[in-house]
């Protein structure tokens, strides 16, 4: 993996290239495509965290991210949850650390928003996160939210 690896904001400059990223094939079903993420971005910015992943100058991947949101606050024990909302890494860059380098700067940018723990949702199944994810650390609630499993990585004190 890189020392030049780096978050962006989403620009006029890179949004295109953003939006023609893609992952593999036999992932397009598990993660929805930046460009549809992107529209939720913008639809709800109180909510939305997107980032490029970049090693040098090239574009490798999207991560977008949520702080804070409370996803039932009807029910009293829920807690606010910050997280990972979506992961795209371009197809030909797949297994070079750049999911791992993403999830670990949302992680840490959830700490330092005071936050002790990330949570994630993924699609179970074959060609699915979920050992990528058990890797890092997250562990699943018992929960499931839209049909995905929701799993949790204890970040430690803020």
């Amino acid at each position: 993996m890189s020392s030049s690896l780096r978050l962006e904001e989403i620009t006029s400059e890179n949004v295109e290239a953003a939006c023609q990223l893609k992952v593999r094939p036999d992932q397009e079903g598990l993660v929805k495509p930046v460009a549809w993420s992107l529209a939720q971005a913008y639809a709800t910015p109180e909510l939305a965290w997107p980032r490029l992943v970049f090693d040098g100058e090239q574009l490798v991947g999207f991560v977008m991210a949520f702080f804070d949101v409370r996803f039932h606050p009807d029910e009293p024990d829920d807690k606010p949850r910050s997280g990972l909302w979506r992961l795209n890494i371009a197809a030909g860059q797949q297994g070079r650390g750049y999911g791992t380098f993403a999830v670990k700067a949302v992680c840490e940018e959830i700490r330092r928003r005071g936050q002790t723990r990330a949570t994630v949702t993924y699609v179970p199944g074959a060609h699915g996160p979920e050992e990528f994810y058990s890797r890092l650390g997250f562990r699943s609630t018992g929960e499931t939210s839209g049909g995905q499993v929701v799993a949790e990585l204890e970040l430690g004190g803020a």
